[in-house]
């Protein structure tokens, strides 16, 4: 069996010959020759390597299986994996991010960092802090990361609400599942997008929604910078209809120096980075494992995409 990698990581190396002794374990550069490669079993990709990647099915288009090592395959041109069998790493990063959208729903409610004391404050003991006990959390999308962020919100006492692309019930208790998403929006206090960026999703997030949000309400962005006309959400923020944006994603990235988002008093930004943790990339090798052991064994994979739909 041949494996390619889109990277070179030793330790993983040594862990898929655990699984397959004979495996042939290939690292392949964006430059490497092609000519002498030979059959390609296995493919494993990384996150925007989408040239490297079409590069080596042009040569090599019979590749039985690829696996991209990330939580989502929107880096990829749909064109370029449809009718294939691809797997990604769904989910293995779900802790963290989940503990980053709790940490900027309570940033937001206890005014962090601005309720810090540097110099002797106006007055002790009293300030107009926010509570998340009693607030209505929209969660739209409801995979493995929204379950996670919805389960923390419930310890928190919240309200939390979701919108799935198909209907269903959320399957957790204390969380509703709402059919309309333009009946969901104007509930939240906290608006959470965790879907995948799809044609269909591109733009969710426009002004005729935004403008829907409940008035002071914040919007929180651990998917794709895509899902959201940032214009339209500048016209929000400025005018105070939506009070807070808390993005972890953005178009670019990196973003350039100056750009406005870095500036607005409304936004906290960081640079995509919600879905580190102690055991992110941990956690995302292993799900490739675990699936490499299910692959050999014919059976079905975990995290497998619907290349039709694009997650």
């Amino acid at each position: 069996m041949r494996i390619v990698m889109m990277f070179d990581f030793p330790a993983l190396s040594e862990r898929i010959r655990e699984i397959v002794p004979e495996a042939d374990i290939l690292t392949l550069s964006p430059t490497d020759p092609l000519d002498q490669l030979g059959r390609v079993d296995v493919v494993l990709a990384t996150p925007g390597g989408s040239q490297t990647l079409r590069r080596l099915l042009d040569h090599q288009p019979d590749v039985g299986w690829i696996h991209i090592l990330g939580t989502g395959v929107d880096d990829y041109p749909i064109d370029l994996l449809r009718g294939r069998l691809v797997s990604c790493s769904k989910g293995a990063t779900a802790v963290p991010i989940a503990e980053w959208v709790l940490a900027m729903m309570l940033a937001h409610a206890k005014r962090l960092p601005s309720s810090w004391a540097s110099v002797p404050p106006e007055q002790w003991f009293m300030a107009d802090l926010d509570t998340l006990e009693g607030k209505t959390l929209g969660i739209i999308g409801f995979g493995q990361i929204g379950q996670a962020i919805a389960r923390r919100a419930l310890a928190f006492d919240m309200n939390v609400i979701c919108h799935m692309r198909t209907h269903r019930s959320s399957g957790m208790s204390g969380v509703e599942s709402v059919a309309s998403l333009d009946e969901m929006i104007p509930y939240a206090d906290h608006l959470v997008l965790a879907l995948p960026s799809t044609a269909e999703t591109v733009g969710l997030m426009d002004t005729a929604r935004l403008s829907r949000l409940k008035p002071g309400s914040h919007l929180i962005n651990i998917s794709r910078a895509a899902l959201i006309d940032h214009d339209a959400l500048k016209e929000q923020l400025d005018s105070g209809q939506i009070a807070r944006a808390s993005l972890d994603v953005v178009s670019p990235e990196p973003l350039p120096a100056g750009h406005w988002l870095y500036q607005h008093p409304s936004v906290h930004l960081s640079p995509h980075i919600a879905w580190n943790g102690p055991r992110s990339h941990e956690r995302m090798s292993q799900a490739f494992l675990d699936n490499l052991r299910r692959w050999c064994a014919g059976e079905s994979l975990q995290g497998a995409i619907d290349t039709c739909v694009g997650y």
